[in-house]
């Protein structure tokens, strides 16, 4: 795994996750708007005036209300995307990794029992050539030297597995 790559995906993970952060803190903390300054009333004023103005405050705080919501609902959506992207960067090259490590693992228990098979195979290269007093030596000698030659075979896949995999991307 390549400590630049693995740091860079770590790094881009979590710039969003503090910038989520930070704009979620900023419209938090902001001033309320519609607290600000009320106009000051005229002396006398009429009651259809009155109605008119609270509709309009309504209206305003209706809209004030919808972008609050919607900016939340963004701020919520950044931050589970950002959330998501730091576990890929976390999680993704330890998947990968411990993914080889099993390869590499099954390929040498592969390797130990084509070894044994090998092994026995060689002592038993004397009953090569079959004859009615060695029949089931000889069949031994056979069914032996298969096996060796499938775990053999499943070490070195395993083995090329692990390898490609490791280059990957």
């Amino acid at each position: 795994m390549d400590s630049v790559r693995f740091g860079r995906a770590l790094g881009i993970g979590a710039r969003l996750a503090a910038k989520t952060l930070v704009t979620a803190v900023d419209a938090a903390t902001a001033p309320n708007p519609s607290g600000a300054g009320k106009a000051p009333g005229a002396g006398a004023a009429t009651a259809s005036s009155d109605r008119s103005r609270a509709e309009e405050s309504g209206a305003r705080l209706g809209e004030k209300t919808a972008r609050t919501t919607a900016q939340v609902v963004e701020t919520g959506k950044g931050l589970k995307r950002g959330g998501r992207r730091f576990g890929e960067a976390v999680w993704g090259p330890f998947v990968k990794l411990s993914g080889q490590l099993w390869l590499e693992l099954t390929g040498v228990f592969f390797g130990i029992f084509a070894a044994f098979a090998a092994s026995s195979a060689w002592k038993m290269r004397g009953d090569l050539h079959e004859t009615a007093a060695n029949h089931d030596a000889h069949g031994h000698l056979l069914l032996t030297a298969a096996m060796a030659g499938v775990f053999g075979y499943f070490c070195v896949s395993s083995f090329v597995k692990a390898n490609r995999r490791g280059k990957r991307s």
